[in-house]
């Protein structure tokens, strides 16, 4: 039997829905994970970075901003990571995905080296962070208006942030807003030298 083939829409998903869709998709499994972690409880927050140990290095990187400690915490990570995330991919997707890369592996990197002994890290913080750093510096590095307003703009909102880089709670990981935000920053560096490169070829 040949059965009739519905037909497909030709047309690509509009970049704000493609968007919200991705940075949904993630925020909902950031609630979904800690959820799990609350009900079991699995104790997930074990497997976050635990400097100078070979276990807190793989998977500590990967899974810590996975990870939170409860729902305040979550909650103060999601909006701007939302925000943010939702803003690097309506301006270049591909920037986003390398931003979203390296303020993961510089800020987990950061952490691991530098944290006190015997602590463990989790959190989306570093990645905020990284986005932060990525947008600001697009403003700069890029040499568009575009990115500078949307730099100016994000700064406007949440310029705050950057106090997060300082070492004023002893519970809070300065280490990883500071190496998150010097990765997106790097970030921007790299995607603008591709840009420019690839103008000039």
């Amino acid at each position: 039997m040949t059965l009739p083939v519905p037909p497909q829409d030709p047309r690509p998903a509009h970049p704000v829905r493609r968007a919200l869709a991705t940075w949904g998709a993630l925020a909902a499994l950031l609630w979904a994970i800690l959820l799990t972690d609350l009900v079991l409880p699995a104790h997930l927050t074990q497997y976050g970075i635990v400097p100078r140990t070979l276990e807190g290095l793989v998977p500590g990187i990967l899974a810590a901003p996975l990870l939170h400690a409860d729902v305040a915490h979550l909650a103060a990570n999601t909006a701007p990571l939302v925000v943010m995330g939702v803003i690097c991919a309506l301006r270049d997707r591909r920037g986003m995905w390398t931003a979203l890369a390296m303020s993961l592996v510089v800020s987990g990197l950061g952490v691991w080296l530098i944290s006190p002994a015997h602590s463990v890290t989790v959190g989306a913080s570093g990645v905020v962070f990284g986005l932060l750093g990525y947008l600001l510096a697009r403003g700069v590095f890029m040499r568009r208006i575009g990115d500078l307003l949307i730099a100016v703009l994000v700064f406007a909102v949440y310029g705050s942030l950057i106090w997060g880089v300082l070492p004023t709670s002893p519970f809070v990981s300065w280490q990883a807003h500071l190496f998150g935000f010097l990765g997106g920053v790097a970030a921007a560096v790299a995607v603008a030298r591709a840009r420019r490169a690839k103008a000039a070829a």
